[in-house]
Parts: structure tokens; C-alpha cells; sequence
């Protein structure tokens, strides 16, 4: 089974059928081994009739008990081994379905590491909730037809060729059951592919309006929207349910045809050795052989038609993996070398300009608009934005990455002690840097408050932490980082007014002669800032300091001047 550390190899993206022949090739040997015993297995059960046929005809209708015991023995021993082989073909199929499971979830997890920051602007968070949480379980069950599939198959045709030895009609109608299933059964996998698909579908639109509720109830309840977001989600709720109503209805048209299907097929051929041995064309053991050989071809049909309805909804869970392995990232075509010197960086687009050495302030009435500004410049989206007079996008990307940060207010906190999450890609940072960063960031009181300091575990989002408090152990974390260009985005939005002074304050004073850019329309930082940007429409409209801007510019003095307290502060 694939070890974790092991490569899981570059996936077949051509579509749902090769992606799981994919899978199947990765493990060929075990794979094939799972077939082999299962037919195998399959086999021997049609063994155990033609056995009694023998113990009855040699051994109970000749009198020759010494007969009757030699195969009375034989179908001990053959089902003794049996049930070893049953639980090999178990276990190996275990083994199938989790390589599979795990490969798949390595791949997806290498994906979305590779495209970045370009996850989220390309897929929605219920999409990839979907497809981890179910279509990677369903793609792994799928893979049974590896094993119970094909030994059905073989086990079909071995009692098909038991049949020609009793009786050529029989054989004749058991070898023609096997097209009539695929024949009922056919139209109804497709109809399920379609079915399942628009119910995938319809499953990740809500995931996604989940994740959004969980992340924004707050901001809802005090915006009063709580009530039309859960209306809406209702609604797509009944839908998904209508659609789930749907599946199951074709679903259970297949399940019904796999219980339905081979009791039918072992009653017509059941008729008809009978009337052959009440016409004296075959003995009673023959009878009481086919009798077996037919009920024993139940399991195998059964399993055909369970194999094609787990392989349909495998070929739609695997069309969802391929439709995000298909991503790229934003492509690398730079060539160029970073400015050897700090340098300005500016966004044509917008007219901003950031300085280096300084600490420049971006205020927009709209947060996306400064957000946008930001992503340009930190080359996150295509755009002729400019490093030192040069096109970022003709700087090789790892060079950009090393040298500017993106400062995201809700970036993502992962489980682990404090100390791991704030010096997170900054392991060399000794002792001192780290408390450095924590005065900063006023972030002392987190870690007295904690009750073993840094090394107190802190949950996966820290959600153990309040809102004030997580954003200040993103500050942490980025001064911890300590780049040469900060692009920050609200960096103090969750704090009170007292704390975000000193914040102001204290990022001033450390990152003096550090190029560093920050989204905000506090008056508290604005008024920190060396050179305020205030944008309309995605514009820069004006250009100065805080003070200037405040006399000069009304839009901005009533963007920023949220209270008398506050900008009484600012001044």
C-alpha cells in the first residue's frame, strides 16, 4: 500500500475511465492478485454442487459409501479452503480500495499545495469539501470490479461450461442471462451517471453556502441577513433533496434488478432441470447440480450488476478529481532577476505607488478595491503591475515569493502549539526574534493568558482564540517572516481602538526602512503611515499624508473619520 512519504505518481487527467485504470495500473500486482483470487474463489463455489452431484450419484444412488465419504470429504476440504481464500480476497481488496483511497487524496492534496493561492479563485471551498469528504470514498469502492467484478465473470462462464457437460439448452439460456442483464440494467447506469453528476453538483453549491454561513453568522446577525441567507439555503436544500429523491429512485431500480434479476434466472433454469429430469435426460444428481450451479451464479450476477452501479458513480467522482487536477496555476514565464536593491513597486491600473524603505497606506470605500491593489502587486493575479521599473510577471516567480508577502487578515492558522503556528516557514527564528514579533504585535497578553505560553496547543482556525486575538498571531507570524516587501491587508480590523494604537505604532517603528504596504481606513494606522493612497472606483483620487488628506479631501475625511474619539486619536 502507498507509504506516505512515497510519490503517487502523475495521474491519467484524460477523464473519470482512465483515471480509474490509473489507479488500477499503480497496484497492477495487487490488483491482479485480487482478481486471480477471487475467481478463483468464485470458482470453487460452483465446485461444492458439482461435488454433491458426485457424492449422490456415485455415492448414495450406486450404495458406495466409501464413494459418498472420498467426496463428502473432498467438499470439506475445498470449502475449508474456500474460506481462507475469502478472507485473502478480503483482505486484498481492503488494500485495493485504500491505495486507491490515499493515492487519490495525496494527488489532490499535492494539487491544491501547488496551486497556492490560486485555489480559491478557481474552485469554490464546498467543491473541494465534496470531492475530499465523498467522491475520493466513492472512486476507492468503485475499484471492487477489480476483484469481485472479474471473478464474477470467470466464475460465470466456468459454471456456463459445467452446464454444457448436463445439458446444452440450459447452458445455452444461462450464457444468454448475462447480455439479457446488460441489457435491462444498461440504460439505467447511464441515466445514473447524469443523475449522480447534477447531484454532486447540487451537493457542492450547498457545502459551499455552509462554509459561508459557519464563516459569516457574525457579520449576518448584526447585519440582519441571517434570515435571507438561511431562506436561500433552504431552498437549495429542497433542491438537493428533489435531486437526492431522484438518484434514489434510479438506484433503486438497479438494486431492485440485482436482487430481482437472479432469482428470476435461477427459476427459469430450475424449470427447466426439472422437466429435463423428469423426462430421464439428466440423473437427480444433475439436477441437484444444476440446482447448485444456478444458485450459486446468483452471487456472481448480483456482483455484476453492484460492480456496474459502483463503477457509474466511480466514473462521475472521478470526472469531479480530473476537473481539479485539470487547475494550473498562474503560469511562470519570468526569466528576470528581482531588483538586487530595495525598489518601488507600482500598479499602473490603480496609479499606486509604493515607495521602498517606507510604510505606505491603501484607503478604499470598497475593501476589494485596496484588496485587488494588492493582489496585483503581490502577482497573485496577471497584471502589468512593476518591481524597480521591472514587469513582476517577468521575474521568476520563487524570487517574488521569497521577497514579498501577502499578509491576508483571514489567512489560515493550523493546529499546533503557538510556537509551531507563529513560526511557521521561520524555524531558524531564535527566542528573542519570536518575543520581538509577539511586543509588536501586542500579543503579550495572548501568551500570558495561555496557560503553557507559546507551547500551549492552539485548535485547527484558532478556534480556541477570539477574533482580536487570532489576527494579532497572524501579525506575529508575519513580522516573524520578517520580508522585505509586506503587502498587508486590514491587519488590525478585529482590534479595539487602545490596541490598534500601539499596533500602529509599534509596526511603524519596526518596520522603519522596510518597504511595507497596508489596506486600512483606520485613522489610528493611516495616521502612522508615511504616504496614504485613497481610492475611489480602484483609482488612486488623492495622495499625501493623513493630516493632508483629512484637510483636503472630504471623500476621505468621511471615510476615516468613523468617530470624534477616533480622529481626535489620529490627530
Amino acid at each position: 500500500m502507498i507509504d506516505a512519504y512515497e510519490d503517487p505518481g502523475t495521474p491519467d487527467c484524460r477523464g473519470g475511465w482512465r483515471y480509474l485504470w490509473w489507479l488500477v495500473m499503480r497496484q497492477r500486482m495487487r490488483s491482479a492478485m485480487g482478481a486471480l483470487i477471487s475467481s478463483v474463489w468464485m470458482v470453487l463455489l460452483a465446485a461444492t454442487p458439482y461435488l454433491m452431484s458426485r457424492a449422490v450419484d456415485d455415492g448414495l444412488a450406486a450404495g458406495d459409501y466409501g464413494a459418498l465419504a472420498g467426496w463428502t470429504g473432498a467438499l470439506c476440504a475445498v470449502g475449508a479452503f474456500n474460506a481462507w481464500l475469502s478472507i485473502m480476497r478480503h483482505r486484498t481488496m481492503t488494500r485495493v480500495r485504500m491505495d486507491s483511497n490515499f493515492r487519490t487524496v495525496k494527488v489532490l492534496i499535492g494539487h491544491a499545495v501547488r496551486l497556492g493561492a490560486t485555489l480559491p479563485r478557481r474552485i469554490g471551498a464546498g467543491e473541494v469539501v465534496t470531492i475530499g469528504v465523498g467522491d475520493v470514498q466513492t472512486i476507492s469502492q468503485s475499484l471492487t470490479v477489480v476483484g469481485p467484478g472479474v471473478g464474477a465473470v470467470v466464475a460465470y462462464l466456468a459454471v456456463a461450461g459445467l452446464l454444457v457437460s448436463v445439458s446444452v439448452p440450459i447452458a445455452v439460456v444461462v450464457l444468454l442471462g448475462m447480455p439479457l442483464v446488460g441489457v435491462l440494467v444498461g440504460p439505467l447506469l447511464g441515466r445514473l451517471q447524469g443523475t449522480e453528476t447534477e447531484y454532486r453538483e447540487r451537493q457542492g453549491v450547498l457545502t459551499a453556502r455552509i462554509a459561508d454561513l459557519a464563516g459569516g453568522l457574525r457579520v449576518l446577525n448584526g447585519l440582519g441577513g441571517k434570515g435571507l441567507v438561511a431562506d436561500a439555503f433552504h431552498r437549495d436544500s429542497q433542491r438537493l433533496r428533489a435531486q437526492g429523491y431522484r438518484v434514489g429512485a434510479v438506484t433503486s431500480w438497479v438494486q431492485a434488478l440485482g436482487v430481482g434479476l437472479p432469482t428470476l434466472f435461477l427459476a427459469v433454469v430450475t424449470w427447466l432441470a426439472a422437466r429435463l429430469a423428469a423426462q430421464g435426460g439428466i440423473t437427480v444428481g444433475e439436477l441437484v447440480a444444476v440446482y447448485g450451479y444456478v444458485a450459486v451464479l446468483v452471487g456472481p450476477v448480483a456482483f455484476v450488476i453492484e460492480c456496474g452501479y459502483q463503477v457509474s458513480r466511480g466514473v462521475v467522482a472521478a470526472r469531479r478529481v480530473v476537473r481539479f487536477l485539470r487547475l494550473e496555476p498562474m503560469a511562470d514565464t519570468g526569466t528576470r532577476g528581482a531588483p538586487a536593491e530595495p525598489a518601488a513597486l507600482h500598479d499602473p491600473e490603480s496609479g499606486v505607488r509604493v515607495p521602498p524603505g517606507r510604510l505606505t497606506a491603501l484607503a478604499a470605500a470598497l475593501p476589494a478595491d485596496a484588496t485587488a491593489v494588492v493582489d496585483r502587486l503581490g502577482r497573485y493575479v496577471p497584471s502589468a503591475a512593476t518591481w524597480g521599473e521591472v514587469p513582476l510577471s517577468e521575474i521568476a516567480l520563487p524570487q517574488v515569493r521569497e521577497r514579498i508577502l501577502v499578509a491576508d487578515h483571514e489567512a489560515d492558522l493550523f493546529a499546533g502549539t503557538l510556537r509551531q503556528l507563529v513560526a511557521s516557514g521561520s524555524a531558524d527564528r531564535d527566542e528573542r526574534a519570536i518575543t520581538r514579533a509577539v511586543h509588536t504585535a501586542v500579543a503579550e497578553d495572548i501568551v500570558r493568558g495561555l496557560p503553557d505560553g507559546l507551547d500551549t496547543p492552539i485548535d485547527a482556525h484558532g478556534r480556541n482564540l477570539s477574533g482580536g486575538q487570532r489576527q494579532r498571531v497572524r501579525l506575529v507570524r508575519t513580522l516573524l517572516a520578517d520580508p522585505e516587501v509586506l503587502l498587508a491587508i486590514e491587519p488590525t480590523s478585529a482590534l479595539d481602538a487602545h490596541t490598534e494604537a500601539r499596533v500602529a505604532e509599534r509596526l511603524h517603528a519596526t518596520r522603519r526602512g522596510r518597504t511595507t504596504l497596508v489596506t486600512t481606513t483606520s485613522p489610528l494606522v493611516l495616521a502612522r503611515a508615511d504616504t496614504v493612497h485613497y481610492l475611489v472606483d480602484g483609482k488612486v483620487a488623492a495622495t499625501g499624508t493623513h493630516r493632508e488628506l483629512l484637510d483636503g479631501e472630504p471623500g476621505y475625511r468621511a471615510l476615516v473619520a468613523r468617530d470624534e474619539d477616533a480622529e481626535e486619536l489620529a490627530r
